[in-house]
């Protein structure tokens, strides 16, 4: 397989991070994290949730981060992502998508237009399972927002273990959504990793509800990796 150079289509949260993990295992170099932040909640492109989070976790990786905002409107946040990625000397931009064409479409035809490849590793896996591999590497992960049936207030800032994973696959096939939250259902931010050179600790977090739906919102800092005797 041909090495390459590439970006990272970055939020902090568990399929972003676990996608460029799974891309430099692959012998690629992940040269520069690409976080765009939507001006609206709504956004149909993006992650929205903690984004003010992605300096400490580009710090995190030790890879430079690019920030673009976007005005969150359908249809034109592909033009916001394609300006972001001009004029970076890469081969190619790896995503986390696992299940939306709408974004996997989308995505495709920015990397089409700038005449490089588009890499998605999560791409069809099965949800439970990614989860649970995801899980089992080791990345530490919260929840930051719910939306759907038969996720309430309490998974907010849970942490996903092997535990929570088979809660979510339970109410995921009685409420019929994906368990990865790949339609927007769930958020999440991971805190560490084994590939991290820091790890990020939360300093204070806040809980909005609303509805049927919720956000954890996080402040937090950098501190050294724990390492066993």
């Amino acid at each position: 397989m041909i090495k390459m150079r590439l970006a990272a289509l970055y939020s902090g949260g568990k399929d972003s991070t676990y996608a460029l993990h799974l891309a430099s295992l692959a012998g690629h170099e992940v040269a520069h994290l690409v976080t765009i932040v939507p001006r609206q909640s709504d956004s149909w492109m993006f992650h929205t949730v903690n984004l003010h989070l992605a300096p400490l976790l580009s710090e995190a990786l030790g890879i430079p981060l690019i920030q673009a905002t976007s005005s969150g409107v359908k249809e034109t946040e592909t033009e916001d992502l394609r300006k972001a990625l001009e004029g970076l000397a890469v081969d190619g931009l790896v995503s986390g998508a696992i299940a939306s064409n709408y974004q996997k479409l989308r995505v495709e035809r920015v990397c089409r237009e700038l005449g490089i490849s588009s890499l998605m590793p999560l791409w069809g896996r099965p949800p439970a399972e990614l989860l649970r591999e995801m899980i089992e590497s080791g990345m530490r992960i919260i929840i930051t927002s719910v939306s759907a049936w038969g996720l309430d207030k309490k998974w907010l800032g849970k942490s996903l273990d092997l535990q929570a994973l088979e809660e979510l696959v339970s109410l995921s096939q009685r409420f019929g959504f994906n368990v990865c939250g790949e339609g927007g259902e769930m958020e999440t931010l991971v805190l560490d990793a084994p590939f991290y050179k820091k790890r990020l600790e939360v300093t204070s977090s806040r809980t909005d509800w609303k509805n049927d739906a919720g956000v954890f919102h996080v402040e937090a800092r950098l501190v050294p990796k724990i390492i066993d005797p």
